[in-house]
């Protein structure tokens, strides 16, 4: 106890702190090491309790100060305002206390910002999912989205796996099928899909357009990039993943950023099947 009660002088911003020291400073977090005010040595268990529970609460209240400073801060003075859902603010604040990674509280800022302004687009249960996905797993999906499409009018994105040659006479001829853009040369590979499957953001199965019409030209945008292609066949389908309903929501948070290089290899990959403008 007596070396726990000392580690509150270690800094644990040093870069040289060995690992034993760095496990030692979760004594902090315990109650297990003095304080001003407050000797670990001499506290009874029950005392050790109230102070780690005070300390806790002192957490979560700085918490949500910084996310409620951060909604304070892009939320417009000239738009009307929306009362928020009570059912809907009590799980926020309940969950959104427990954010302790800046970034991740910059997410919660915004939804709290938006959901102000523009109330019913941020559900229940997406904070649910927001709340179990680490700064690791949204940037992850912030990758994600860099690559992801829209296609024609739609609204909602896709993220573009390759195409498939079905049927016809060509498709004796070709050597392989399906075609891949291979996601994984652009720092997403297959296991961050399942990441943002099991996190709920994805849907789990791969899914295809129908049949593409050799007389309709399809448009891709890919944030500032527009691609008009027409396919060279009626014998051509696309390969995709699709966000689920909470991962639609999600998208509203998180800003990628685009990839030329990946762009660029769309491009060259689509050029054997499809006229590109």
């Amino acid at each position: 106890m007596a070396e726990i009660a000392k580690i509150s002088e270690v800094k644990s911003t040093q870069s040289d702190v060995s690992a034993r020291k760095k496990a030692l400073l979760l004594g902090l977090q315990l109650g297990l090491s003095s304080e001003e005010g407050y000797r670990a040595t001499t506290a009874s268990v029950a005392e050790r309790a109230e102070h780690r529970q005070r300390k806790l609460m002192s957490q979560y209240q700085i918490n949500l100060e910084t996310i409620y400073k951060i909604a304070l801060s892009i939320t417009p003075s000239d738009v009307t305002g929306a009362d928020l859902d009570p059912d809907w603010s009590h799980q926020f604040f309940q969950i959104a206390e427990q954010i302790h990674n800046r970034k991740m509280q910059e997410l919660w800022g915004r939804i709290l910002a938006n959901e102000i302004t523009n109330p019913g687009n941020f559900s229940l249960r997406t904070l649910t999912t927001l709340k179990q996905l680490t700064h690791k797993e949204a940037q992850i999906l912030e990758k994600a989205l860099g690559m992801a499409v829209k296609v024609n009018n739609e609204t909602r994105l896709k993220l573009i796996i390759g195409y498939r040659y079905t049927g016809g006479i060509g498709q004796i001829f070709r050597k392989s099928s399906p075609i891949n853009i291979g996601l994984s040369n652009f720092g997403l590979p297959y296991s961050n899909i399942l990441t943002l499957i099991d996190a709920g953001i994805l849907h789990r199965s791969e899914f295809e357009t129908g049949l593409l019409n050799s007389k309709t030209p399809i448009h891709f945008t890919l944030f500032d990039t527009k691609m008009k292609l027409t396919p060279k066949s009626g014998h051509l389908l696309f390969n995709y993943y699709r966000l689920t309903p909470i991962g639609d929501e999600l998208t509203q948070l998180i800003h990628p950023k685009p990839d030329s290089e990946y762009t660029k290899a769309m491009r060259t990959l689509f050029a054997k099947d499809f006229k590109i403008e």
